[in-house]
Formats: C-alpha cells, sequence, structure tokens
C-alpha cells in the first residue's frame, strides 16, 4: 500500500469496519463535491462556510456567558478559536494528536494582546503552538464549552472523528478530572455534507454525543439520547495510543491510586 492511499483510506482504519466506510464516504463526498478546504483525507476536514459556521455558534445564548472555551485543533474550527478569542474568551485547545510531552496549549486574549500577537497569528495550531502557554491537564481551568472536531454526524448527536480515538480520549480525561462538567455543552461545526442518518454511526460506550451540530447555515439541538460515558476507562487505552502519546503513561501514573 502505497502513502497516498494510506492516507486517502484513513490513517487509523481498523478499529471499526463501519466508521470506516462511513468516514470514506463523507471524506469523498466533500472531496468531489467541492465541499473541502485542501484534501480532507484522514483529517478532520476544513471546509467551505467554515467561517460562517463559527459566527452560527457564536450566536446561541450559551456562547455568550462562555469564559473558556476549549477547542479541537483543527483547521475547520480555527474560526471558533479566533471568534472566542475576538470575545475576550480563554481557550484551550491539544496539541495536535497529541504528540508533544505536553498535551494543551493555553490562548489568553489578554496575555496574547499584551504581547502584541494578533489573534489572526494562533488560530491555526502552529501560531497556537509557537504563542500559546503550554499547560498540563492539571493545571486546566472547567471549561464553559467543549468543542470537538468531527468526520460525520447524526442529528441525535452521533459524532465519529478520524479514527485515533483521541477527541473521546480527551474526554474520559476531562471528566476524570472534573474539567468537563455535566450539562457542559459539546459541540461541533460541520459542513451540512458531513450529516448522516442516525442509523450510520454506531455510539460505542466510551463514545461521547453531541448536544449541538453547527453547519454554515443553521444550528442543530441533538437533545441526544445517547448517554454521557464517565471517567476514563484505563483499560480500554489502546495500545498504540499509549505508544503515540508521550504522555499519556505519565499521567495515568499521576491520576491512578
Amino acid at each position: 500500500m502505497t502513502e497516498g492511499t494510506t492516507i486517502r483510506d484513513g490513517r487509523w482504519r481498523g478499529r471499526h469496519a463501519g466508521k470506516d466506510a462511513l468516514r470514506q464516504r463523507v471524506w469523498r463526498t466533500l472531496d468531489e463535491q467541492g465541499y473541502a478546504v485542501g484534501s480532507p483525507y484522514s483529517a478532520i476536514p476544513d471546509f467551505v462556510g467554515a467561517d460562517q459556521a463559527a459566527l452560527q455558534l457564536a450566536a446561541l445564548p450559551f456562547w455568550a456567558s462562555a469564559q473558556v472555551v476549549k477547542c479541537n485543533p483543527d483547521r475547520g474550527q480555527a474560526w471558533v478559536r479566533l471568534q472566542a478569542l475576538k470575545e475576550g474568551k480563554r481557550v484551550y485547545t491539544p496539541v495536535p494528536e497529541l504528540t508533544a510531552e505536553f498535551p494543551f496549549i493555553h490562548l489568553d486574549p489578554a496575555a496574547l494582546t499584551a504581547a502584541g500577537i494578533p489573534f489572526e497569528d494562533v488560530m491555526y495550531s502552529e501560531g497556537a503552538l509557537a504563542h500559546g502557554e503550554r499547560v498540563e491537564f492539571e493545571q486546566m481551568a472547567p471549561m464553559d464549552i467543549c468543542a470537538v472536531g468531527c468526520v460525520a454526524v447524526s442529528p441525535s448527536g452521533g459524532r465519529t472523528g478520524k479514527g485515533a480515538g483521541f477527541a473521546d480520549l480527551e474526554m474520559g480525561i476531562f471528566r476524570e478530572l472534573g474539567l468537563l462538567r455535566p450539562g457542559v455543552p459539546v459541540v461541533t461545526t460541520v459542513h451540512e455534507a458531513q450529516l448522516v442518518e442516525d442509523a450510520e454511526i454506531v455510539m460505542q460506550p466510551h463514545d461521547t454525543p453531541l448536544d449541538w451540530i453547527i453547519t454554515p447555515e443553521r444550528c442543530i439541538e441533538t437533545r441526544s439520547p445517547y448517554p454521557r460515558p464517565g471517567q476514563l476507562d484505563w483499560d480500554a487505552v489502546q495500545p498504540d495510543q499509549f505508544a503515540a502519546i508521550p504522555f499519556l503513561s505519565a499521567l495515568r501514573a499521576r491520576l491512578s491510586p
């Protein structure tokens, strides 16, 4: 198999055959219909209208009162991070694929302004890594909104990412540390083409459902029937996740009694 084929099929394929096929279909649709910005394959895709989706999210009542926003680092949600900073909200964004020795970047709009750094310079992960504050999970403040990246979503709050399990792993740790409290909205921004039928997404016990799905055209409150998982089940973490994420074993040692 060539590298190009691997990327187009999905770097993390093999955990769930049904989700693998669904991701590939959505990626292909975004690509062939011209809805993707850049290549969507093996990624949380950037999409046409991502800026408008961020504005739709920012118009919702719970956004106005939020002071701390956790947002995935992908380019499709860069506008969510930018909008939050413009409104004076603190942003936590993970290191892409959690590959560094530290898991998260803290973007404080007051500190950035004092340092003369435009918010546009940190809306993408490269700038966030260069100018943000590196933090451990235990140093983070509880979040008011949890924004996650998705490849496919369903109206009842089903979601699937790119297949590596990063988002659900993060959210399990957040719940264990009290950072993702009951009632905090879990949201995503996507293109309309990423919406699929409820039956097409199988939700597993560790999967966190969405409360809101935001597209450039509308806001969907899912009123999801799926239960939120509890704290992270460390025994369910995959060996390749421990191998690929440098800080994970140390974090488990710190949190385990």
